[in-house]
C-alpha cells in the first residue's frame, strides 16, 4: 500500500514514486493515425467563458482561458467577434493581464473585471470599461484604452450595468457595517485578539462552508452606484442600513450564487436580488428569498416571504410588466423541482407558470419583446432549451442543433428571433453558437473544436434498460472509435446523488479522456438522477444503497449485452461524492464484481458525516431527519457497517479543503483497507476542496487514476 500527498510544492515527482507503472502508458500509440486524448490535453485545452452580446446583437464578447503546457499557469483574454462571422474571426481585446466577466451596456460600452489598484493602494479585482465607437470596424489596434471604473478596497466579485447604462450594481465580501464596497472595516467576529484562533458562537450560521471558514460579521453584499465620467458615486446598499432589524444575509448566496441571482428592474430604479439569511438556521435552511430594493428608498422588501423553500434567479421582463423567477415548493430540499413563477408587477399577483411540466429548470431569460421566456432544463441525457409562453404556460422544446442537443447553456435571446448560446457534449468542450429563427444554429467559435478533431475520436451510445422496480433507466457507453479488440469496462458513478452524467463536457470527470486510455466507460443515471421527472429524483430518498445499486448492477449487465466489445471480466468502478459513497457501498455489498475501485471524496461513515458536514439540510432530507432523529436509516446505508467484507483494491482520494465530505471520511476508508490487507493507495490534495481545480493537481489526479486502472485491468 502507498500513501502520497500531492500539491504544488510536490510537483509531479511523487507520481513516479507512488506508481511503478508509467503514468501515460495507456496513452501510448495512435488510433488510425491520430493521437489519443490525454490528461495533458484535457488540462491545457482552451476554455470558453460566458458570452455577452452588444445591444443590437452585432458583436459578441467572450473570454478564452489558456493554460501554459509547461508552467500550467492560466491567463484569460476577451475576444470580440461579429455575430454573423465564422470561427477564427474574433479579435483579442488589448489588455495587460487576465480579465473576466465581459458585458455590454445599452450604450455599447464594454465592461469587464480585472486587477487594479484600490483606494488603499492594494491590488484588487476592479471594474474596467472600453467605450467602443459605433464606427469601430473590428481592428483591435483602434480600440480605445481600457479605463478603470472602480477603485474599491474590496474585490469586485461581480457586477451588472443598469438598462439605462447610468448605474452600476456590484457585489463582494465586506462587513455588514460598511455602506460601500470601498470599505476597510474589519467585521469578522471570529478573529482572536491574540494568536490566530477562530471563535464561533452557537447563534452564528455556518462555521465553515464548502472550502472556507466563515467570517461572521462579513457577508457577500451588493451595492448600487451612479456611474460618472471619473468612476462611481452615491452608493446604496441593497440590504439596507445596519442596525436592529437589518437584513443579515449573503447575496449572491454562497458558495455558488452569482449574477443570475441579481437583476436590475427595466426602469433602472430598483434591483431584484436573492438572499439567504445568515442566522442560526442557515445550515438547515434552503429558504432563499427574492427581495426588491427601490434605490430611492434603500430598504429591501421580501417578495417571497410566504414560501419557506427556495426562490431564486429573479428576471424582470424588458417591458417592466413581469417578474419571472425559479421556485421550489418543499422547504429544506435542495433537489426539489424548480418551477418558473410569474409575478404581475402592477398587481402583485403571482402564479406558478410551469407547475404541470415535470422538469426542473436551471436558467431563464426573456426574449427582447417580452413575449416569451427561454429556459433550460435537464431532459433525460440532454439539457435543451425550451420556449415558454408567459400567458398560457405552454412549454415548447427547441431543436437548435443537428443531432442531440447535449448541453445547452448561457442562453441570450436576441432581437429578430435570434439566440446566442453555448453547446458542449461528451465529445467536445463548449463552443458558441447562434440560432436564427427556425434554422439550425451556426457555430461561431473554434476554441477547442479543431484541437479535438485532430485527436482520436470517441463515440457515445445511449441505451436504456429495465432498472430497479422495472422502471426505465438510461445510460451511456463512451469508447474510442475505430478500434478492434476487447476493452475493459469502467463503471462511472455520478455524484449528487441528485445529478446526472449527461451528454456534457467536464474538466474534472470526463468520460472521453478515460475512454481514450482504451476503456469503455459505462455511466448509468440511476434512481435519484435528474432529468426524468421529480418522482424519479425523489426515489433515492432514504434509499441510498437500494435502488441505485440495483440500477448500476442491471445497467452494467445491459451495457455488456448491448456492446460485445466490452470485456466484463475486466472491470473497475469509480466515482466521487455520492459516487464515492457508492464505491464504499460496493466494497461491502457487491464485493466480487470489480478488479479495482477509485473512490474520491466519498462518504464512509454516515454518523460522523452528519456531524461534520456543513449543509445539514442535505442529510436531514435524504435520511429523514438528523442522526438522532432517524439513526436506523443512517445505519442501514452506512458503508462502515460492512467493513469486514471489503476486499476490492481501492484508490482513495481526498481534498484537505473539502468541508462537504471532510477528509476524515477518506482516511477512515483507507484504514479499513489496510486492516483488511486489501491493496490500496491514498492521495491527499492539501489545497483542493470537493473538486480538483488546480491544473497540476488535475494532471496528477488523472495520471494517477489511469496508472491505477492500468495496474488492474491491463496485462
Amino acid at each position: 500500500m502507498t500513501i502520497f500527498t500531492t500539491g504544488k510544492a510536490f510537483g509531479l515527482i511523487a507520481l513516479s514514486i507512488a506508481f511503478a507503472a508509467p503514468a501515460l502508458a495507456a496513452n501510448d500509440g495512435e488510433v488510425n493515425g491520430k493521437a489519443r486524448f490525454s490528461a495533458q490535453d484535457l488540462v491545457t485545452m482552451p476554455r470558453l467563458g460566458s458570452p455577452a452580446a452588444s445591444p443590437d446583437g452585432t458583436w459578441v464578447a467572450y473570454t478564452v482561458t489558456t493554460t501554459d503546457p509547461e508552467s500550467y499557469k492560466r491567463s484569460t483574454k476577451i475576444i470580440l467577434q461579429r455575430s454573423d462571422a465564422g470561427p477564427d474571426s474574433g479579435v483579442t481585446v488589448p489588455f495587460d493581464g487576465s480579465v473576466s466577466s465581459p458585458s455590454f451596456a445599452s450604450d455599447g460600452t464594454l465592461y469587464f473585471t480585472a486587477s487594479g489598484k484600490g483606494s488603499d493602494g492594494k491590488s484588487a479585482s476592479q471594474l474596467w470599461r472600453i467605450a467602443i465607437p459605433k464606427s469601430w470596424n473590428g481592428n483591435a489596434s483602434r480600440l480605445p484604452r481600457a479605463q478603470q471604473v472602480t477603485r474599491f478596497a474590496s474585490d469586485v466579485v461581480g457586477y451588472k450595468i443598469s438598462p439605462d447604462s447610468k448605474k452600476l450594481l456590484v457585489w463582494g465580501d465586506v462587513a455588514r457595517k460598511c455602506t460601500t464596497l470601498d470599505c476597510t472595516i474589519q467585521g469578522n467576529r471570529s478573529k482572536a485578539e491574540h494568536g490566530n484562533a477562530r471563535f464561533y458562537d452557537s447563534t452564528d450560521g455556518f462555521v465553515r462552508h464548502w472550502d472556507h471558514w466563515e467570517t461572521p460579521g462579513e457577508y457577500s453584499r451588493a451595492f448600487a452606484y451612479t456611474l460618472t465620467a471619473k468612476g462611481v458615486a452615491d452608493p446604496v446598499a441593497l440590504d439596507g442600513p445596519d442596525g436592529p432589524g437589518a437584513l443579515i444575509a449573503d447575496t449572491p448566496s454562497k458558495p455558488f450564487g452569482g449574477g443570475e441571482e441579481l437583476n436590475w428592474s427595466a426602469d433602472s430604479a430598483s434591483v431584484y436580488f436573492t438572499a439567504r439569511l445568515a442566522d442560526v438556521n442557515e445550515p438547515t435552511s434552503t429558504n432563499l428569498d427574492i427581495y426588491r430594493t427601490d434605490l430611492s428608498v434603500g430598504k429591501p422588501v421580501d417578495l417571497t416571504a410566504d414560501n419557506e423553500a427556495t426562490d431564486t434567479q429573479p428576471v424582470p421582463s424588458p417591458d417592466g410588466k413581469w417578474l419571472a423567477w425559479l421556485a421550489m415548493e418543499r422547504p429544506k430540499y435542495e433537489a426539489d423541482q424548480l418551477t418558473i413563477h410569474l409575478r404581475n408587477l402592477q398587481t402583485g399577483e403571482s402564479r406558478a407558470l410551469t407547475k404541470d411540466f415535470d422538469r426542473s429548470f436551471s436558467s431563464i431569460a426573456w426574449t427582447p419583446d417580452s413575449r416569451a421566456i427561454i429556459a433550460t432544463a435537464a431532459d433525460e441525457l440532454d439539457v435543451p432549451a425550451f420556449r415558454i409562453d408567459p400567458t398560457s404556460g405552454m412549454v415548447e422544446k427547441l431543436d437548435l442543433v443537428d443531432g442531440n442537443e447535449a448541453h445547452i447553456a448561457n442562453v441570450i435571446p436576441l432581437s429578430l428571433n435570434r439566440m446566442l448560446f453555448t453547446r458542449d457534449s461528451i465529445a467536445n468542450p463548449p463552443e458558441l453558437y447562434i440560432a436564427n429563427g427556425p434554422d439550425k444554429a451556426k457555430r461561431l467559435t473554434d476554441i477547442a473544436y479543431s484541437k479535438m478533431a485532430a485527436l482520436a475520436p470517441v463515440t457515445t451510445k445511449r441505451f436504456a434498460f429495465a432498472g430497479a422496480e422495472g422502471d426505465t433507466v438510461h445510460g451511456q457507453i463512451t469508447k474510442l472509435a475505430g478500434t478492434d479488440g476487447k476493452m475493459p469496462a469502467i463503471l462511472y458513478v455520478h455524484g449528487g446523488p441528485q445529478g446526472s452524467f449527461n451528454d456534457s463536457w467536464s474538466s474534472r470527470w470526463n468520460p472521453a479522456v478515460v475512454a481514450s486510455q482504451g476503456y469503455a466507460v459505462v455511466s448509468v443515471d440511476f434512481h435519484g438522477s435528474t432529468g426524468y421527472g421529480q418522482a424519479f429524483t425523489d426515489s433515492i430518498n432514504k434509499d441510498w444503497g437500494g435502488k441505485p445499486l440495483k440500477d448500476l448492477q442491471l445497467g452494467l449487465a445491459a451495457a455488456l449485452k448491448d456492446d460485445s466489445q466490452i470485456d466484463g471480466s475486466r472491470a473497475c468502478a469509480m466515482g466521487a461524492s455520492y459516487g464515492g459513497f457508492m464505491m464504499n457501498w460496493i466494497e461491502g455489498n457487491w464485493p466480487d464484481r470489480f478488479k479495482c475501485l477509485v473512490q474520491h471524496d466519498g462518504l464512509f461513515d454516515m454518523r460522523s458525516f452528519y456531524y461534520v458536514t456543513e449543509e445539514s439540510w442535505f442529510p436531514r432530507w435524504d435520511f429523514g431527519g438528523s442522526y438522532t432523529e432517524n439513526p436506523e436509516i443512517y445505519e442501514k446505508w452506512n458503508p462502515v457497517n460492512f467493513a469486514k467484507k471489503w476486499k476490492t483494491p481501492m484508490f482513495v482520494i481526498t481534498g484537505e479543503q473539502d468541508f462537504r465530505v471532510p477528509y476524515g471520511q477518506g482516511l477512515g476508508a483507507f484504514t479499513v483497507l489496510r486492516e483488511n490487507n486489501v491493496p490500496a493507495k491514498l492521495m491527499v490534495l492539501p489545497d483542493e476542496n470537493h473538486w480538483v481545480l488546480d491544473p497540476e493537481n488535475s494532471l496528477q489526479w488523472h495520471q494517477s487514476v489511469f496508472a491505477w486502472l492500468d495496474q488492474w485491468l491491463k496485462p
